[in-house]
């Protein structure tokens, strides 16, 4: 695949007969549905092209976790006290680049997204999973997904679990739910959905998108409109732009995307000028839990040194892992406290009488193990971590002999990710040039857009899927907004 940017069309390329309308989504996705909801909800008239047969993009593909809080009725019900204004205060504590206007809308509107998202016609259901996994096991409401207890961020805000799941069992498609509902509504709403139809081109006029060149097997044609939403995913599939970008995603990990996440729509606004950020953050992930109990446990790197708190949500201990020497990292567990993972994407390399028979094995300078497993312990006994400030709920000493130790390596466990890079854009998705210039008529949401996601660091499940939906949702009103 290519890195090269798509040429711009000027607008005199267009015939005269030009098919026109107000607002031109790029992508069915989470975000690409609902910017085509609400801007038809506005009134505008409104064309989704999708390169696929079918609707849901990789959104579909995920587990169904929103990230959202405030207070909503999952949270009320369950007895988590929340607020817009410590959840404002977390993401601030936890973004890379925090953009405070984005941040703060996003924040103060989460309760009223959380029932526009439920008036699609579906219910999270009102309860809550406390344990530590990737996603919860059965059908559970609502989970802690990110980093909220995790030192330092615990003190910046208080912490409340926002991780609202599908009512769907399982850790795969659950948002394939809430894409038919988005599917449903906008048949309802009028809008016009183009499938095996992608767009190829922008079209400009006086430094203004005024439309998109399109192409359907071996038809092609053009479409003028009062705005361009690009919500045509991210670029994990194009091996080039993850080489140029995040080169991490192409060594030795499975790939989290669909065929079309080839970063077309990000070289679409490129094209035009958009700045594009965070391109080289990739969110890298391969959980060593659930059982939660293993988080007891110790992470340490080559050296036998610790990096990381362990109750650190897992991108953010991968993020960590691919910073350390030749990112190699071992989970040392105890007998009391391993407990073999029923899908492993860590793997067991076997166990040890003393730890010193650990530290041969796996390669770590002798007496280093015993002094970080020997300071650790001492500490957890008193149910505190001076090095890493561990939250007490996974503070317990690993004195009892035999020791485990199940592998982090990249290249040993099964890593998968995707990418975080987007369009710069403002809170309503208008995309900006590296000066903060707007560019008119173009507009950015879901992976296409650099919002909320920035960073495999400060990730938390669901916000790729409630930023991407909310923000689209924004995208879509504003963009109706320059209809006549």
């Amino acid at each position: 695949m290519s890195t090269a940017l798509p040429a711009v069309l000027p607008a005199a390329t267009l015939a005269d007969d030009t098919e026109e309308t107000d607002v031109l989504v790029i992508g069915f996705g989470i975000a690409g549905g609902c910017a085509a909801l609400e801007a038809a909800r506005s009134g505008a008239r409104v064309i989704l092209l999708e390169r696929a047969a079918v609707y849901g993009g990789t959104s579909a593909m995920s587990g169904g976790h929103f990230y959202l809080g405030g207070g909503t009725a999952v949270q009320e019900a369950t007895g988590h006290a929340d607020s817009a204004d410590e959840m404002y205060k977390y993401l601030v504590a936890v973004s890379e680049e925090p953009e405070p206007d984005k941040i703060r809308v996003f924040c103060d509107d989460s309760v009223e997204h959380f029932n526009w998202v439920e008036a699609l016609g579906f219910e999270f259901e009102r309860s809550y999973f406390p344990g530590k996994a990737v996603i919860q096991p059965n059908t559970e409401g609502l989970m802690f997904t990110g980093n909220e207890k995790v030192y330092p961020y615990r003190d910046a805000a208080v912490p409340a679990p926002r991780g609202h799941k599908v009512p769907v069992p399982g850790d795969t498609g659950g948002t394939q739910m809430v894409m038919d509902l988005l599917n449903e509504r906008l048949t309802e709403a009028g809008v016009e959905v183009r499938y095996e139809t992608g767009a190829t081109n922008l079209v400009v006029q006086d430094d203004a998108v005024i439309g998109v060149a399109w192409k359907k097997f071996t038809e092609t044609g053009a479409i003028r409109a009062k705005a361009v939403i690009v919500a045509a995913g991210g670029f994990v599939m194009n091996p080039d732009m993850v080489a140029e970008n995040t080169p991490a995603l192409g060594e030795k990990l499975f790939v989290l995307g669909n065929t079309y996440d080839d970063g077309l729509g990000l070289r679409l606004g490129r094209s035009v000028g958009a700045q594009l950020k965070f391109m080289d953050e990739p969110f890298i992930t391969a959980p060593f839990y659930p059982p939660s109990q293993l988080v007891t446990g110790i992470v340490v790197n080559k050296d036998g040194k610790r990096f990381v708190a362990e109750d650190s949500y897992h991108s953010r201990t991968s993020y960590h892992v691919m910073h350390q020497p030749e990112q190699k990292a071992y989970l040392i567990v105890d007998s009391v406290h391993i407990e073999h993972p029923s899908m492993p994407l860590c793997p067991f390399i076997d166990g040890w009488e003393t730890v010193e028979e650990m530290e041969t094995a796996l390669g770590i300078p002798a007496g280093n193990l015993v002094e970080t497993l020997g300071s650790y312990n001492k500490h957890a006994h008193d149910g505190v971590d001076p090095e890493f400030h561990k939250h007490p709920d996974w503070i317990a000493p690993q004195d009892t002999g035999p020791w485990g130790a199940y592998d982090l390596t990249l290249g040993k466990a099964l890593y998968a990710g995707f990418t975080l890079g987007g369009m710069r854009c403002t809170k309503d998705g208008q995309v900006q040039t590296e000066d903060g210039s707007i560019i008119t008529g173009l507009y950015a949401a879901g992976a296409c857009a650099a919002n909320i996601a920035q960073t495999g660091a400060s990730y938390a499940s669901g916000t790729q899927l409630a930023e991407g939906s909310y923000f689209g949702r924004r995208a879509g009103r504003h963009a109706a907004g320059l209809t006549d």
